[in-house]
């Protein structure tokens, strides 16, 4: 078990590099595997979760190699067996390869899905858009048996109940190979959807409107190996660009679609943070009299659930009372007790945060629940007096490539030790 120590309340100042979505990471290794020739992923993040779909991958006869955030994923030989357990059910996305299997060999054996605790997460509307194509789904033994008839999978029209990005993207795997066209509606618009569906495209499918919330995909019989870059990650950027103005002394981010943040920077520059957004970098600012704000999390491209947590401790620098209302995952809240533990003036009631600052917080001992929560708990360390440990940084590093080497080089104590 490791444990991050923090000796907090020192200015920090320099440039910090976005590295490649993680979100768009964990889809675009599965659907690499629909390929008949390899594929090179280039800005891969360095992170847990990207190591444990190699392993998974590796497992099912898939050659991999990971140098220098390239990796080269070969399928050419691999073969369709029951999914280990253990590994996939440590993190959710594993479930794209319920899709990507489904695509390629028309059956799939999954162990269902775990990751971060944030409530009712189900994979209801995955399924329901796999049995929409033709297949035949059973849970049996905390397994998913995914099966399709001799006709295979066959092109039709799916509506989704409610805006999920985990059956958008599941869906558009299963139906790139089906026969005739596919029509999603309702469909998540996520930056990290653009992005899979460009890959899938390189490799040789027709899916046309990903972004929008009708994408149609005209069924092709085979795809091909193709080279393709990450976008990088909207939501470290947004949790690096909340340290710089909670702690900074004038920070460049590097490495940022601005377009991917707007809902998130317009939320900072309404509390007062001075921001100079460069064509793919951001400058910010030292920031100071910062306004209280009222944040609620919307689908894309309202303000992402997954920069709630870590705006939480930057609030806590503003003069007043500040509400936070996650309407994506109710149960997100679990940083607000280790925000306490920490001196902040902060509660829950129902399913509304309130904070109220200028708070000045002192260290701690806390622990991270999950991993945007792990990175609220890395801000509210750095604007701590004192020394602040936080465990369960396992969460933390399923997500953040090298985050205390990228903090270390801005000026930051902190340091990740063995327990």
């Amino acid at each position: 078990m490791k444990k991050i120590v923090i000796h907090g309340n020192r200015p920090l100042t320099g440039e910090i590099t976005i590295s490649g979505a993680k979100n768009s990471a964990v889809a675009l290794i599965p659907a690499a595997v629909l390929a008949d020739s390899p594929v090179v992923l280039k800005g891969v993040p360095d992170i847990q979760d990207v190591h444990s779909l190699i392993e998974i991958l590796e497992i099912m006869g898939v050659k991999t190699s990971f140098v220098d955030h390239e990796l080269t994923i070969d399928p050419t030989e691999i073969v369709s067996i029951p999914m280990p357990t253990g590994k996939i059910n440590s993190f959710r996305a594993s479930y794209y390869f319920m899709g990507a299997l489904l695509g390629k060999f028309g059956e799939a054996v999954v162990g269902l899905p775990g990751g971060c605790y944030l409530g009712p997460r189900p994979i209801d509307l995955h399924i329901k858009g796999f049995e929409a194509l033709g297949a035949d789904v059973k849970n049996e033994h905390g397994a998913m048996y995914l099966k399709t008839t001799e006709n295979g999978l066959n092109g039709t029209h799916i509506f989704l109940d409610m805006v999920s990005i985990g059956a958008t993207i599941n869906i558009m795997l299963a139906a790139v190979k089906a026969k005739g066209k596919t029509i999603l509606e309702n469909a998540a618009r996520e930056p990290e959807i653009i992005d899979v569906a460009n890959l899938l495209n390189k490799m040789g499918a027709n899916i046309k409107g990903a972004g929008t919330d009708m994408i149609r995909i005209e069924g092709v019989d085979a795809l091909h190996g193709c080279t393709h870059g990450i976008i990088p990650d909207r939501i470290e950027a947004g949790t690096y660009i909340s340290m710089a103005a909670a702690v900074g002394k004038g920070i460049k981010v590097q490495n940022v679609i601005h377009e991917h943040l707007e809902s998130y920077l317009s939320k900072l520059a309404e509390m007062g943070v001075k921001m100079d957004i460069g064509e793919d970098s951001i400058y910010v600012h030292e920031s100071t009299d910062l306004k209280p704000v009222n944040v609620k999390t919307f689908p894309y491209p309202g303000f992402a659930t997954d920069l709630q947590q870590p705006i939480t401790p930057l609030l806590l620098k503003a003069n007043g009372n500040s509400q936070v209302t996650d309407t994506i995952y109710e149960k997100r809240v679990n940083h607000i007790p280790e925000l306490a533990r920490m001196g902040a003036d902060v509660s829950i009631e129902g399913n509304l945060m309130l904070l109220t600052g200028p708070a000045q917080l002192k260290g701690a001992e806390v622990a991270a629940s999950d991993l945007r929560a792990g990175a609220c708990l890395v801000i509210a360390g750095l604007m701590a007096e004192g020394q602040t440990t936080i465990r369960n940084v396992e969460h933390i590093l399923r997500g953040y490539d090298h985050i205390v080497e990228k903090l270390t080089d801005l000026g930051a104590q902190i340091e990740m030790i063995e327990d």
